[in-house]
Order: C-alpha cells, then structure tokens, then sequence
C-alpha cells in the first residue's frame, strides 16, 4: 500500500505468498512512477518515455492570446494585450525561471501538482463533479441466477485483466516515433481516496487478492484469487454472490452515502467514523480491495429514459431512497449490476483518465460475447465471503449520515441528464469527407451552443499527455476565430454554401491542429496552471495576470466534453464543470454517435434537452454543407491558424 503524508512516500507490501511478492514487486515498479520527481524513480518498464517540458513563455502567451480572441469584445481584447506583455517583461518572466528550474529536477513537474491541486484538494463530492460514470450495454436478466452468473463473469474478467496489467501484457502504444505511458493501468486496481481536511490523500494496494461486494449496504469481503494467486472461476463467486443475497434481507446502515458528500463533510465523519479500532479495520478493509461491485436494488426505468436512468445510476445512484448509499465513492473502480439490466463502472478520476477504463469494459464484453463458457477455467480453492462489521453506528455518525442522504438527494435531483443517440451518420461519413471525427463533433458542440445561446463558449477537451513519463493532460481549447467564423456563417441565409462549406472545413482543421500540439504537451493550460503554482509554492502574489479577463473567460469552460470512444454500445457521462454549462462526452462510432449532455436544474440559460435538439440539428445541417459543396481531389489548403 502506498500513502502520500507530508510529502513522505511509504510502501508497506503485504505477505503472502511467493508468487504473490513477485507480482506485487512488479507492480511497486510500475506505480512509484506516479510520485516520482527524479529521472532515477521514472517508469522503469518504459524508459524512453520524454520527459516533460517547460515551454517557452512567449510561444505560450502568444498561442493563450489567439485562443482568448473569440471570447472577448474588442475593448477586452485591447486591454488583454497590455496585461499579458506586462506579464511576459515582468512577473510572468520571474516565474518561469522559477518553473524552469523545477522542471530540470522532475521527470514531470506537472503530474503530482496535478493530483494534488485538481483532485486531492478537490472539496466538492466527487459525486457528479469528478467521478464519471461509464456504461456496459445493457442486459435482460431473466432471473437473480442470470444476474449473479454474469456478475461474477464480470468480476472473474476484471481480475484477468488485472493479471495482464502485472503480467506487462497491455500493449505498449506509439504516437508518432514515441511511447504512450501505460502506467495508469497499474493505478486503477486496488486503489483508493481517503478523506482528509483540505487535501485528500490515495493509497495503491495494487497486491489486493480481494473484491469488496455491496449489497442492501452490506459489505463483504470476497476472494477472487486462491492462495497460490490464481483467480477462482466463475461459478465459484457466483455461489458467494448468491449466498450474500440470501443472508442480507433488510438494509444495512447506509455507510456508503458517506462517501457521496462533500470532501470536507466526508472527512470530518470519516474521523468519527474511524475512531474505533472494529471500524478502522473495515475501513482499510474496504479500502484495500481491488475494486467494489454494487449489487443493486432493481429500479424500473421509464420508458423511452432508459439511457438516462443507466448514466444516472451510474453517476450518483439516484438517491437516498434508489442506490445511493450501495457505493464506496473513493474507489477508483465500482462496478455496479442492477437486476433490471443497467451495468457499467462509477470510476474516480484521481488516478487515471477514463480511457483505460473504457479499455477494461471492451475486454470484459468481448471475452463474454466470444466465450459463452468464460470464467469457467481456474481455481476452484476459494473460502466463503466474510462479512465486514462496523460498529454500532454512533450518534453523531448517524447525524452525518442525514446530512449526507439529504446532499445526495438534492445532488441527484439537480443534475439534468440527456443521451442523444444520433443515427444520421457516424465516424464513416465524416472520414470520407477527410475530416478528423473528435475535432468535427467539436464543432458542432460549439455550433449547438451558438444557436441555442447566440455566443460561443469556452469549451474544453481533454488531450491525453502519455508521450510523457507519469502524463496525464492538457486541454484542448476548441473555441477558435475559425469556429466563431463558422458559427456566424450557419447564422447568416445569405451567405453562399461554398463559403459555409470552406470555413467549416477551416474550422475542424484548425480544432485538428491545437489538438495534435496539446497532444505533445505544448497547449497552454498546464504551462499557465504551472506558473500560478510557482507563486503559490513561493509565497509570491498572485499577478494580474491571472485575474485578466481573457484568463478568467477563456478558463470558464460552460462546455466540458471527452470522447471516450468504444465500438460497443456504450458510453460515458460525468456532470458539467460550472453553474451555467454543460457537460459532453461522446462516442463516436463507424454509423452513429452516443452523446450523454448534462446540466444543472437550477441554472435557467441551461437545457440539455434543448442543447440536444440543437446538436442533432448542428450535425444534419453540417452534412448538408458539406454534401452540397463536396471537395475536389486536391489536397485541401492549409488553414490560417496562428496557433
């Protein structure tokens, strides 16, 4: 297990047997990467990953100054410029040696600042606003033996792929001439958060041997590897599935609601919760596990919102009186089953982005669909689950138990959801247009927020930054001058097809060009984000900078978006990043795109359904431009981006 605690990494292994010290050695190598700062700690498994940079200041104001553009009037665009040649003669300068002299000691300066700053001193619930949800495609149980079976299928395949993380078997990806860091696939098994006064911390017991199931707010403790490490068949679990839910007939004490609040409430309960020795030890035992599975109460979905009732389920539980409380929050991975057929992941976002995630949900359903007898080959040595106790609930537990039912339910009542499956077309048509897929569901998220809002938004994307040793991201700033162009262009009757057509060919092709470069670590975001932190780390004022109107509008992304792409039916869902936007993430498939949109209910400018309605027309009115005015053979012109 792993703790991060003033500044001070401690590993305690656990015993067991030799072959499962070996694998635990092997995995040790894989995650001290996470926290290293010096090249001698880097990822060992993969040594030519780069290192991360710290770009020139000027190359990054200038790029930040092309990005703010569309977002400002020209009276802020003037008064932008002043204060960011103000920042790059003085302070802006100051802090960029000091960064620069930081990022000569670091394999990567950004990557635990990151965690730390972005997630761990995060105070909101992860509940919602950092934890997506990410769904399997749906089943239809006949009856609980059909549920249990497949659930325990699920458990068995999530533990070979946690074999094949340890085994170095995940193939190791190039981007051009460099490697991708896989070692976020070693971050998610047996990973947790804990709850802390204003910083969190997270533990990695990646030498787990254990699941923790819930059910009717029962945890139990399951094996799903014997004592020589090999993992226990299928229908092995399914006998102590089955065999917890006969023993659990009433509901437990809703511990796991805890964990659905805030960060600080979460925490300060957690310390009440943990001051006994029995709770402790469940505590850690939860904590521990490789993942949880939430074995649901059966919900009924109304009919024609049953992709949304899945995402929500997936998101929060829906409620106090729904599912709410059958969840442990901090675990980086939760899979939760209902009897009614809604199965899927709710994954904390600390440690990893939700790639790898999709990446285990692909594995799982396709051993299942290829193999009707999967699961069926292993070990047969297991011993019973062991039902983990808690202490009889106190009373000022049980008071922190209502405030966070109340939360929860508030939570789940204010979060707006709609999943927009869009048949018209999907990555084919868009190819053969020779156009990127991502970029051009970019721009048509920017040209439904432009009808609906008459105003573009500052609309993040996430770019994966795995070039590098330990990366995690960089945003891909998608409003552009080209998408702002486009936009007035749909906006105007007037204008001729060819022009609408060119300047949406301009648009996505500049999307594609900030794409690739925040894709090699040279966005400005993170640089930005970088140099805030040298004057926090240096107890330095903070500069203008900082609070100038292009900084301020430009970072307050009313859109949030991410493709997570499977070929499956499938998809993924979290909720938006501020009071008065959206949140978008997407799958773009060979014949359709998934796209799950949320808002906040008490924000009266946003609508997911009406957003919905607006991007299905963006996409029918944006195949129309483009057919009516095909390209011709040539190579299309380079855009002027200025990037």
């Amino acid at each position: 297990m792993k703790f991060r605690n003033n500044g001070k990494v401690l590993w305690t292994l656990a015993r067991g047997s030799v072959r499962q010290q070996m694998r635990n050695a092997l995995v040790k190598k894989m995650l001290i990467a996470s926290f290293s700062t010096t090249k001698e700690d880097s990822n060992s498994d993969q040594p030519n990953l780069l290192k991360y940079h710290v770009l020139p200041l000027e190359e990054t104001l200038k790029r930040f100054m092309t990005t703010v553009e569309p977002l400002l009037t020209p009276e802020e665009m003037a008064k932008q410029k002043d204060i960011t040649a103000k920042f790059l003669r003085r302070e802006g300068s100051d802090l960029q040696k000091l960064l620069q002299a930081v990022g000569s000691k670091e394999k990567n300066w950004l990557a635990h600042r990151w965690l730390k700053v972005a997630y761990l001193q995060f105070r909101s619930p992860v509940t919602a606003f950092v934890s997506p949800g990410m769904t399997f495609p749906r089943q239809c149980f006949e009856n609980e033996h059909e549920f249990v079976d497949y659930t325990s299928r699920v458990i068995f395949g999530l533990g070979e792929f946690n074999d094949m993380v340890h085994a170095r078997k995940i193939p190791i990806v190039k981007m051009g001439a460099h490697e991708l860091d896989n070692s976020q696939f070693g971050k998610v098994f047996g990973t947790c958060r804990i709850p802390r006064r204003t910083t969190d911390d997270i533990v990695y017991n990646p030498c787990s041997d254990y699941v923790v199931v819930i059910y009717k707010n029962h945890f139990y403790q399951l094996k799903i590897y014997d004592k020589e490490g090999k993992l226990i068949i299928a229908p092995c679990l399914a006998v102590q599935l089955e065999d917890i839910m006969s023993k659990e007939t009433e509901l437990g004490v809703p511990y796991g609601i805890l964990t659905t609040d805030s960060r600080d409430n979460w925490a300060e309960a957690y310390e009440h919760l943990s001051n006994t020795p029995r709770n402790r030890e469940a505590l850690k035992t939860i904590q521990n596990a490789l993942f949880t599975v939430s074995l649901d109460r059966c919900t009924s979905s109304k009919e024609g919102r049953e992709d949304e009732e899945l995402i929500q389920s997936l998101i929060h539980g829906k409620g106090s009186k729904a599912n709410s409380a059958n969840r442990w929050m901090d675990k980086t991975i939760q899979l939760v089953v209902n009897p009614n057929g809604n199965v899927g992941f709710t994954y904390e976002h600390s440690p990893a982005e939700g790639q790898p995630i999709a990446m285990m949900m692909d594995y799982v359903v396709k051993k299942l669909k290829d193999d009707p007898s999967y699961g069926e080959s292993g070990s047969e040595d297991f011993t019973p689950a062991e039902k983990i106790k808690f202490c009889p609930v106190s009373k000022c537990v049980e008071q922190w138990l209502m405030i966070a039912q109340r939360n929860i339910d508030k939570l789940a009542c204010a979060l707006q959801v709609k999943v927009l499956r869009f048949e018209g077309y999907g990555k084919d048509f868009i190819k053969k247009q020779r156009l990127g897929p991502d970029s051009f569901v970019q721009i048509a998220l920017q040209l439904a927020f432009f009808m609906m809002h008459s105003e573009p938004a500052a609309q993040y994307e996430s770019a994966h930054l795995r070039i590098f040793d330990g990366g995690r991201t960089e945003t891909i700033r998608s409003c552009s001058n080209q998408s702002l162009a486009f936009c007035y262009a749909m906006d105007d009757p007037f204008l001729p097809a060819r022009e609408r057509a060119d300047k949406l060919r301009e648009a996505v092709m500049c999307h594609q060009m900030y794409a690739k470069l925040a894709l090699q670590g040279k966005g400005v975001d993170r640089h930005l984000f970088g140099l805030k932190l040298m004057a926090v780390e240096n107890c330095l004022p903070i500069p203008e900078f900082f609070t100038s109107p292009g900084y301020v509008k430009s970072n307050h992304f009313r859109m949030s978006t991410s493709q997570v792409a499977t070929k499956y039916d499938a998809f993924m869902g979290y909720g938006p990043a501020t009071d008065d936007g959206y949140s978008c993430c997407y799958n773009p498939r060979e014949h359709d795109i998934i796209l799950a949109i949320t808002a906040w209910r008490h924000c009266q400018v946003t609508d997911p359904f009406k957003l919905a309605k607006f991007l299905k027309q963006s996409f029918t009115q944006m195949r129309e431009v483009l057919e009516s005015c095909p390209e011709s053979g040539e190579k299309p012109p380079q855009p002027n981006c200025k990037l």
